[in-house]
């Protein structure tokens, strides 16, 4: 099988109909013929159709509503490759990237996600993010980059049977911090989330914008998370942490009543880790400025153009 016959990119789209055609344009002309979907996250400003019309090659799957990071599950679904190269509107894998990235993934079958190495607009700046992943401290092994317990989904490639298998992303969370999450479950099966810094995915610069609704989902998340996953000791002290932050930034009682309205929800699917992955956990919430949420991206604009 040729190899871009073993990956599939699967776009998510949420009012960005300029941003997501450049996209597709600069993915339809990478070497090979890779399969390309878009999973178009309830736009209202005529992304889908505008997408249909100029990339008829590219299989469009249309939901009705905004599911977040979650709908990434849907698109996963109609995938009929090993492997899922997953971006945003404003991401666009490099030539080679993708290669790369299969021939790690055929080559070493314990290995769940590889999270890309993100350079943002024509200066090539390598994200932060990417900054803080290549210096994990967690046990590597023989594994090819450093090892991680979070990743970007914006820029990854997961091998689908995984991804599906561990259940994809929790669509409560809706956005911020569902990687974290999945990087548990995929721990808890025995396989890995490595980062790989020359398996490149180019970023278009983000404007700032007002990140209080996404700062308040991820705290909310964090402390769903914990309750999820972590030993009760754990998870009281990380809620504690959290709710202080959520004080530190005015909102409190927000946070606090949004975390306690679903935490029944998250309670049905406990599943504590096992003492060596907490073990690992813990070890990157005592590191120094690194909170669970550090992988991510400090901003993620998708109410003008991503994905929720």
């Amino acid at each position: 099988m040729p190899i871009e016959g073993r990956v599939s990119i699967v776009v998510t789209a949420y009012n960005s109909r300029v941003t997501v055609l450049g996209t597709l344009n600069a993915l339809c002309k990478l070497p090979g013929a890779w399969p390309i979907l878009v999973i178009d996250n309830g736009s209202t400003d005529g992304t889908a159709a505008a997408i249909a019309e100029r990339f008829p090659s590219v299989m469009l799957i249309r939901a009705r509503r905004n599911l977040g990071g979650a709908a990434r599950n849907i698109a996963a679904a109609y995938v009929h490759t090993p492997y899922i190269a997953f971006c945003d509107a404003d991401t666009r894998w490099e030539p080679g990237a993708l290669e790369r990235a299969a021939s790690i993934l055929d080559a070493m079958p314990e290995i769940a996600v590889l999270s890309a190495c993100v350079r943002i607009g024509a200066a090539r700046q390598l994200s932060p993010a990417c900054g803080r992943m290549a210096k994990s401290s967690l046990p590597r092994g023989n594994l090819p980059g450093p090892r991680l317990l979070d990743f970007s989904a914006s820029a990854c490639i997961v091998r689908t049977r995984a991804f599906l298998d561990a259940g994809g992303f929790w669509p409560p969370f809706f956005t911020g911090g569902e990687e974290a999450l999945l990087s548990l479950d995929i721990a808890g099966q025995g396989m890995h989330v490595v980062y790989m810094e020359d398996v490149i995915c180019q970023r278009l610069p983000r404007a700032v914008q007002d990140s209080r609704p996404r700062k308040r989902w991820r705290i909310r998340n964090e402390i769903w998370l914990a309750w999820m996953r972590r030993p009760v000791g754990p998870a009281w002290r990380c809620t504690c942490a959290r709710l202080e932050q959520a004080r530190v930034s005015g909102m409190f009682w927000r946070v606090l009543v949004d975390a306690a309205a679903g935490l029944p929800k998250a309670l049905r699917q406990r599943r504590v880790i096992s003492p060596a992955i907490e073990h690992m956990r813990a070890s990157i919430d005592e590191r120094p400025g690194v909170s669970p949420g550090a992988f991510a991206p400090a901003v993620r604009p998708w109410q003008n153009g991503d994905q929720g």
